[in-house]
């Protein structure tokens, strides 16, 4: 399945999501999605983006371990969209939509942080708001390394 079409349904469960339980899975949803494209960035993509795309790969790899002794709290095993990206057509436009989909996990999870009752829970969501924002700066630089790699070296 293309990037884009997994980055518009983890967007859309994200903005279905009616309890902070599901907030917190959807952030890490959102995480693996970060991670599952990096690691396609780095097989596939220009060789000028593989270093950042192999740490957007494992920023994004990371939550999945932390978050599996949570189960509790980030629901029961639910199916891992960003297993079925297959491709990636459009690498800037999916990288675009991918870094508004990391910050629009943040807002939520700011939110749900704010409103913590339990310390854990603020705790995890902390983890997951730095996660979502180190996937965010290897977005970012993937996005400089595809524009340098577009417009070729400069004179």
């Amino acid at each position: 399945m293309d990037a884009a079409h997994l980055i518009k349904a983890t967007r859309h469960a994200l903005a279905e999501c009616e309890s902070v339980e599901e907030i917190i899975a959807e952030s890490w949803q959102v995480q693996a999605l970060a991670g599952a494209i990096g690691s396609h960035l780095a097989a596939y993509g220009p060789r000028s983006v593989h270093a950042e795309a192999l740490g957007l790969s494992e920023a994004g790899t990371q939550p999945r371990r932390t978050s599996a002794g949570s189960g509790a709290r980030t629901g029961e095993t639910r199916e891992v969209r960003a297993d079925k990206l297959s491709q990636i057509q459009d690498p800037r436009s999916a990288l675009s939509d991918l870094s508004g989909l990391l910050a629009e996990a943040g807002v939520a999870l700011v939110l749900v942080a704010v409103t913590a009752r339990e310390e854990g829970l603020y705790w995890e969501c902390i983890e997951a708001i730095d996660a979502a924002d180190e996937s965010e700066d290897h977005v970012s630089g993937i996005l400089r390394r595809l524009e340098a790699h577009e417009h070729g070296p400069a004179a």
